[in-house]
């Protein structure tokens, strides 16, 4: 849903030359500076509980300890902007913002350096022993060999997820001659390159690295990506560490690993539940734990507070929101007009992102039809939004979809053609990237809503939501019924089915809806088949 218009609130706080900002947790006071500074504001320091004028305030800046929630927003009923200072918005209740209007905005780049320069903290600590040395002394015990550690030259690190903060990490293990290897699927060579790491596989990730450190946003995908199975296949006395997102490295996995020995020792700034008191992970001497605190220097208290004290202003004074968690602000014409098709843009970038499973150098949106009279600006942004969400360790949204675009080395464009090849309104979108290329097409009917009508060349026509199995096939009798029995067998029910082929006994593709997400052993089976090519599952 695209969030609606607060233009003319904006424009009323604007022409009184007066706003009120509430700051409901404690924030670093030069970093509210640009608040506390400007005449234009009257910036609060109390919290919640504090407060009895809830009703009066244009926006309210949060760390972790206020929870903005549905019932606080009924309160706060003139609140435009709600910003965090960090990364997470997990305190808050962003599709009831979005409903309300109100922009939610965060600091995504205010912790990159602290977080990286702990994690390579983490590292040394672990290779020299630094905690377990610190500990002994301390108690009056001077026993050196105990505490014989590893030079980190020559060493390989391997890095899984390369955003902002793996980045920087890689720049620290260059400077101390350690090996970089980095996993991370939508990773192109020439980035790769430019940042002088190897790419590399997961499995030869793990089978390689001396040192393994995760910097993956947490999802179904990476929830225990380093489980039993995949810790197994890590070098014998690896380490490894975790300061991204707890549940990233399975816990009892770890545990079992570490107790037979496989793994040296593991450091760990976050875990599957915190506060993590009587985690039994902290048993073990070589386990280098802290109480969740990558982020907490004060450089990164500074910057994130000053980062969300300039992004509210900006917004207050009627410019965009850059570090917006929802959506941008337009007006409710505008709004009621160009919704469907911007939620078809995004459901089409998030098929796109599924469906291209290589790295991505180059984004084609075309338009045709009654849509190319629309400002399909926003619907491009929206698709590409859509189409970065699960490759990127950030929140992405319409306003900052390009600039991560072009971060991650991907060019991007639009165009408007007459031709509509037969409906009132289309877009096209493909993606290429070395040497493939995939291509969907979505239109919205106002009786149906919105519709994926091709794919590369095949010819479909289904409603993208819910549960998707895409099937690349050969078209030979039989086939549908071999896929239906095994799915029957999975006890997996076909809610819809599409199909499409170029020529009989050809290739062809099915697009099925399913009424539950299908696991591997369902997608494993179905590739079984052999008529079947490929089979994926895809999540709207």
């Amino acid at each position: 849903m695209i969030q609606q218009s607060t233009t003319e609130d904006q424009q009323t706080a604007s022409a009184k030359g007066h706003y009120r900002i509430l700051v409901s947790d404690a924030m670093s006071s030069e970093g509210l500076a640009p608040l506390l500074d400007n005449s234009q504001v009257e910036c609060v320091q109390q919290t919640i509980e504090e407060t009895s004028d809830l009703h009066s305030y244009d926006a309210l800046l949060v760390r972790s300890s206020t929870t903005v929630t549905a019932e606080l927003m009924d309160q706060m009923t003139n609140l435009k902007i709600v910003a965090r200072a960090g990364v997470g918005v997990d305190n808050i209740e962003i599709e009831e913002a979005t409903k309300r209007g109100i922009v939610v905005v965060n600091a995504p780049d205010g912790n990159t350096i602290s977080t990286a320069e702990h994690t390579f903290a983490m590292i040394i600590s672990l290779a020299r022993k630094i905690p377990q040395a610190n500990a002994s002394i301390k108690n009056k015990k001077w026993d050196r060999k105990a505490f014989q550690g590893s030079e980190l030259r020559g060493k390989t690190l391997g890095i899984i997820g390369f955003g902002r903060i793996g980045s920087e990490l890689s720049k620290r293990a260059h400077s101390f001659d350690i090996n970089v290897l980095v996993y991370d699927p939508f990773l192109t060579k020439e980035r790769a390159e430019k940042m002088g790491v190897e790419l590399a596989d997961l499995d030869a990730i793990l089978g390689a690295s001396d040192i393994l450190t995760v910097h993956t946003p947490l999802t179904k995908d990476t929830k225990g990506l380093l489980g039993e199975e995949n810790i197994k296949k890590t070098k014998p006395g690896v380490f490894l560490i975790n300061c991204a997102r707890g549940g990233i490295i399975d816990e009892k996995a770890l545990y079992n690993n570490l107790e037979s020995g496989h793994v040296a020792g593991a450091a760990l700034d976050v875990f599957e539940e915190e506060p993590a008191n009587e985690n039994p992970l902290l048993a073990f001497e070589q386990v280098v734990a802290t109480p969740h605190i990558a982020a907490s220097t004060k450089e990164a208290q500074l910057n994130v507070a000053s980062q969300v004290s300039e992004e509210v202003l900006q917004f207050l004074n009627g410019m965009p929101a850059l570090n917006s968690i929802n959506l941008p602000t337009m007006s409710k014409e505008i709004f009621d007009t160009l919704q469907p098709y911007y939620e078809l843009s995004r459901k089409m970038g998030n098929i796109l992102s599924q469906s291209m499973k290589t790295p991505v150098q180059d984004i084609d949106v075309h338009y045709s039809g009654d849509v190319t009279d629309l400002e399909t600006s926003v619907l491009t942004r929206s698709l590409i939004a859509g189409f970065l969400s699960s490759r990127v360790d950030a929140p992405v949204n319409d306003v900052n979809a390009t600039i991560i675009a072009k971060e991650r080395g991907i060019t991007y464009g639009e165009k408007h053609r007459s031709d509509d090849s037969g409906y009132s309104n289309l877009i096209k979108a493909t993606v290429k990237g070395e040497g493939k290329k995939f291509a969907i097409y979505g239109t919205y009917v106002k009786a149906y809503g919105p519709r994926i009508v091709r794919i590369n060349d095949f010819n479909v026509d289904f409603y993208p939501t819910g549960h998707l199995i895409y099937i690349q096939h050969t078209d030979r009798p039989g086939v549908i019924g071999k896929m239906g029995q095994l799915l029957g067998k999975h006890n997996v029910n076909i809610a819809t089915m599409q199909v499409g082929r170029r020529q009989e006994g050809g290739e062809a593709i099915m697009m099925l809806a399913v009424d539950k997400e299908p696991n591997q052993n369902v997608l494993d089976d179905l590739t079984s088949i052999e008529e079947i090519i490929m089979a994926d599952k895809i999540e709207v």
